[in-house]
């Protein structure tokens, strides 16, 4: 069986009687026990009003009759694109790890 709910004037003379004894560890664990639910209650009120941020993605459009050679040029030239970007990557690394005395080879 489970109890009754319990009136706000019984959880007042529970409050009042817990107050009235003697410890002092028993206000700090009090503290604690409260505070520690209503930080996680706060820290779920706050993570629910976060928006995300508005993410765009751009994409190309080509023609649908483009020829296959049309096709393979483009790829070069974007793989030309990522090649250069993957290059300049290893470079920078290749700056810090000299700054920071990493043996590379």
């Amino acid at each position: 069986m489970l109890p009754r709910p319990s009136s706000p004037a019984a959880a007042w003379r529970d409050l009042k009687t817990f107050l009235g004894e003697r410890g002092r560890y028993k206000y700090v664990i009090g503290l604690i026990s409260i505070a520690m639910p209503a930080l996680i209650v706060t820290a779920f009120y706050f993570d629910a009003n976060i928006k995300p941020s508005i993410r765009i993605i751009y994409v190309q459009q080509w023609p649908a009759n483009r020829t296959i050679e049309q096709i393979k040029a483009d790829q070069k030239i974007d793989q030309a694109k990522r090649d250069a970007a993957a290059a300049e990557r290893k470079r920078e690394y290749k700056a810090l790890a000299d700054r920071l005395g990493i043996d590379t080879k």
